[in-house]
């Protein structure tokens, strides 16, 4: 997943053997719609903070976001979960900023679900990494965490050995929270954006944009031929293929074996026309397949809208993907918000005060309007509700 969000597709794990010759297997050809389909969807998903029951943040909240660099953290953290399905938010006690908050890779992370509890049983992520001697360009796990219900284990790693320490708390589950996108009753921990439909759409687009790149070199160079020429004749065209090719003119006495002319020719030129349409088709089915426009894959068209509520009716499959993707993160970031509350006043989640419990993961509109849109319809509300002026 990895390497297809990158762009790292080689046509030695595209091609079929038919058309495409071997010897191009290790050519790459630039295709972006792995990271499209994560950024695009990502990019919608904007977190703006936590807000209270009555609309206001405590001093221990604007410290907890702001020490974190949660809006940050979250955006990075959005990409991962779409590449990968899920990404783990780790917490853990800090003196400065009362609570750290690290948001982990299933790359360098990984958990145990409980269906029983409806949580994750328990968790482990690597915090630290230390350069591998044994290897140029390798690294080792220096320091791992290991969550469990009543403590982190934190282990640490000196030269061959590994040590152990123990560090309990009174949380009652695992310092540990996934954000899952699109998860499923027999997936809990989501699936990824770059699904296998989309890696198969995405070879098949890299497979025809090399065919076509080929194609194009053959009708850069068409194939031209020379009948009834001499031994001589063919000996010097043959060593001057280039010069023969791009001169303006081509001379030829007659055959004297013969005494015919030479007969000059041009093989018809191939067209690209199949190669552009086949193009075409896989973009509309990778746009269709991920909720992304066709202006979005590249397709220009007479078929692209050209109203602005055309537009945002070709949009709106992403609106909905990006709700469904904020209604998810946002009962996370509820519980994470919660447990760094409780770990930054050394408390339980029970001893949590009600507007420390009350308090919410805040989006902004995934829409995206404009800004004479929200003001217009601000003014239309505020005309028949008066106290919305006032908020």
């Amino acid at each position: 997943k990895e390497k297809y969000y990158e762009g790292h597709v080689t046509l030695r794990d595209v091609n079929l053997g038919i058309a495409l010759p071997t010897g191009l297997r290790d050519l790459e050809v630039g295709c972006s719609w792995g990271q499209k389909a994560v950024d695009v969807l990502a990019a919608r998903s904007m977190f703006d903070g936590f807000v209270g029951a009555d609309e206001s943040n405590s001093e221990l909240l604007t410290q907890l976001v702001e020490g974190n660099r949660l809006i940050a953290e979250y955006a990075k953290a959005c990409r991962g979960e779409l590449k990968y399905g899920c990404v783990f938010a780790t917490l853990s006690a800090d003196p400065s900023l009362k609570c750290r908050i690290r948001f982990h890779s299933p790359v360098s992370a990984a958990a145990l679900w409980s269906g029983e509890k409806g949580r994750i049983q328990c968790g482990l992520a690597i915090v630290d990494t230390a350069r591998d001697e044994t290897e140029a360009a390798g690294w080792q796990p220096s320091v791992v965490n290991l969550y469990t219900d009543d403590a982190i284990l934190v282990l640490r790693r000196s030269g061959n050995r590994w040590t152990a320490q123990r560090c309990p708390h009174r949380m009652g589950r695992p310092l540990m929270e996934p954000l899952v996108w699109n998860a499923t009753s027999g997936k809990p921990f989501g699936r990824s954006r770059l699904k296998k439909p989309i890696r198969t759409l995405i070879d098949d687009y890299v497979r025809t944009v090399a065919n076509a790149s080929i194609a194009l070199e053959f009708d850069t160079t068409p194939q031209k031929y020379l009948l009834g020429v001499t031994d001589e004749q063919y000996d010097a065209i043959v060593a001057e293929k280039f010069k023969t090719y791009v001169g303006s003119l081509l001379t030829a006495t007659a055959n004297p074996e013969t005494g015919e002319n030479p007969t000059f020719g041009q093989l018809a030129q191939g067209s690209l026309t199949p190669h552009v349409e086949k193009m075409r088709m896989t973009a509309t089915q990778f746009a269709a397949a991920t909720g992304l426009t066709v202006m979005d894959v590249g397709i220009v068209n007479d078929a692209n809208p050209t109203s602005s509520d055309a537009i945002l009716a070709q949009s709106q499959t992403l609106v909905l993907l990006a709700q469904q993707l904020n209604t998810g993160n946002g009962d996370a970031l509820r519980t994470i918000i919660r447990m760094a509350q409780a770990i930054a006043r050394s408390v339980t989640l029970e001893e949590l005060t009600p507007a420390e419990r009350d308090v919410m993961a805040h989006f902004k509109n995934p829409a995206m309007p404009s800004v004479a849109v929200t003001a217009d319809a601000a003014i239309k509300i505020a005309s028949v509700r008066q106290e919305f002026a006032a908020t």
